[in-house]
């Protein structure tokens, strides 16, 4: 599935910049999630940043055992610091080659350690595109997170009870679209949304 190899940081560096980079203002606009608004994607990649350093820890608990649609996330006091730091430590947690051994649990589910840092990957790449093209920054994201995220959403992809899951149906784009596109499409998003 990935490489436990895999460095998370360059990818969480980048969703950092991009928290960085919200105003005030764009609190409340749209994202590619419609259920979400920019305050809810800067909750849920808080939070998410959060569970998966307890994943990889094999830390389990309330916040590995929590589905993601179990409520919508929000920003809390303090979140242009305190995001910004759970991304960081992802990152460290990740480092550890046993983050990617036996298993453990994120979201509720149970699974490989090697699945759950492709799933962290995933998380970031898929929603440093929703930050940024809900607040007009641009968005390259780290070439290593973005072939994980493929792999693990092409994998998914495969599920036939995938539209049941946090995943919507696949979006069509021609083969020889950007791979970034393709990740996308294949997460449920159209690659042409516009806030």
């Amino acid at each position: 599935m990935t490489d436990p190899t895999l460095d998370l940081g360059p990818q969480a560096l980048i969703v950092a910049r991009l928290v960085a980079g919200v105003t005030e203002r764009q609190l409340h606009d749209v994202t590619p999630c419609p259920a979400y608004e920019v305050r809810h994607m800067l909750g849920h990649v808080g939070g998410l940043a959060v569970a998966f350093c307890d994943a990889g820890r094999k830390n389990l608990g309330a916040r590995t055992d929590t589905s993601p649609d179990a409520a919508v996330p929000d920003i809390a006091p303090g979140w242009r610091e305190t995001v910004p730091e759970a991304l960081d430590e992802l990152a460290e947690v990740w480092r550890d080659p046993a983050a990617w051994t036996g298993e453990t649990r994120a979201g509720g589910v149970t699974l490989p350690g090697a699945v759950a840092g492709a799933v962290a990957a995933d998380e970031l790449v898929v929603h440093g595109w929703d930050l940024a093209r809900a607040t007009g920054q641009e968005y390259e994201p780290d070439a290593a997170a973005l072939h994980a995220s493929y792999g693990f959403l092409a994998a998914a992809a495969q599920d036939p009870g995938r539209d049941k899951g946090p995943f919507g149906p696949v979006v069509q784009v021609p083969d020889d679209a950007p791979l970034l596109d393709r990740v996308i499409a294949l997460s449920g998003r159209d690659p042409g949304w516009k806030s």
